[in-house]
């Protein structure tokens, strides 16, 4: 397996989490039950599940006006978008 196919896997497979782990706090939140921690929402989304975090945000409109839960996503999808720039810049440089 090439080093591409093990990242894409990972990386498809922490954006199922992520937005499974949103769908099961959002469920949570509406039951009045123990919730998901935020930090762990977060670590998720560093991990590489940033889409997922966003795709659940929007489709189950869960966390979208959460201060500052929402800037420090933010803050995460901005790094990461950053690597991802500076990786693309150097391999086409």
């Amino acid at each position: 397996m090439t080093m591409n196919a093990l990242l894409a896997g990972y990386l498809g497979l922490v954006n199922f989490m992520t937005f499974f782990v949103f769908a099961f706090d959002k469920e949570r939140a509406m039951a009045g039950g123990r919730r998901v921690p935020e930090r762990r929402l977060l670590t998720l989304a560093a991990l590489g599940g940033s889409p997922g975090a966003l795709l659940a945000r929007h489709v189950l409109r869960h966390k979208t006006r959460k201060q500052p839960f929402v800037n420090r996503l933010r803050a995460i999808v901005a790094v990461q978008v950053g690597v991802v720039a500076g990786l693309l810049w150097a391999a086409f440089a």
